[in-house]
């Protein structure tokens, strides 16, 4: 497919105010919480968002189309989002923009390591941030001619998105022989519990990955992310 129709016609020129007007964002994400948050963030800086879910949807969308930026969270359903990173490291054309995002405090060696140009660690909720972490690594052409930062807005998500993350968590542990679905509700649950500010889930979520990682017996750790989950599912003023 040609270049031309990989990237679309062009968008309008980014304003002071919208500095990334007239670009496509891609969002590979799972939680609904974090991806709402990346959707607004998007929205406030005048940019063009879409979203997958999983690693299989991303390769559809960008067999279609080339984003102007890529922001992949390093924990999938289907595997690993750096795999998804050193891919369009080799492709062409190359996504201008390829950014890492995680809950996980040591994720952002990994990233830039899989060949990410930056990393956006979990709750994603500044404004200024965000359009810094993308606009420092924008051609030229493609950013305002003068450019008015907000100084500290930040964006919170909608509660109910919480809650469809909780419905996902609670759907995944209910297999908990699967050990394969546990190191991967031990990350969900708590990228999203840290992104929410949900201190006691995100702990035991982290307990539950640490037992993993230490070959330590889990089924307490992960009885107690379960329970958790529920107690948010059945509140739904926990966030």
């Amino acid at each position: 497919m040609p270049e031309s129709e990989l990237y679309g016609p062009p968008g309008p020129a980014p304003t002071p105010s919208r500095p990334l007007l007239g670009i496509t964002v891609l969002v590979v994400e799972d939680s609904r919480f974090a991806c709402e948050a990346l959707r607004l963030l998007c929205l406030r800086s005048g940019a063009r968002v879409r979203r997958a879910d999983c690693l299989k949807s991303a390769r559809r969308h960008l067999r279609v189309y080339r984003p102007s930026v890529i922001i992949v969270d390093l924990g999938l359903p289907d595997g690993s989002g750096l795999d998804l990173i050193q891919e369009m490291i080799d492709t062409a054309p190359r996504v201008p923009v390829i950014l890492g995002t995680s809950g996980d405090r040591f994720a952002e060696h990994a990233a830039i390591a899989a060949g990410a140009d930056g990393y956006l660690p979990k709750p994603i909720e500044s404004l200024a941030a965000f359009q810094e972490a993308i606009l420092q690594r924008l051609p030229a052409d493609r950013r305002p001619a003068t450019l008015s930062l907000p100084t500290d807005e930040l964006i919170r998500p909608d509660p109910i998105a919480y809650q469809d993350d909780m419905a996902h968590a609670a759907d995944v542990l209910s297999d908990m022989e699967d050990s394969k679905a546990l190191d991967y509700v031990a990350q969900f649950v708590g990228g999203v519990a840290r992104s929410a500010a949900d201190e006691p889930l995100a702990r035991a979520a982290e307990d539950l990955a640490d037992a993993r990682r230490n070959g330590r017996p889990v089924a307490f750790f992960a009885a107690q992310v379960a329970g958790l989950v529920q107690t948010r599912l059945a509140d739904r003023q926990v966030v």
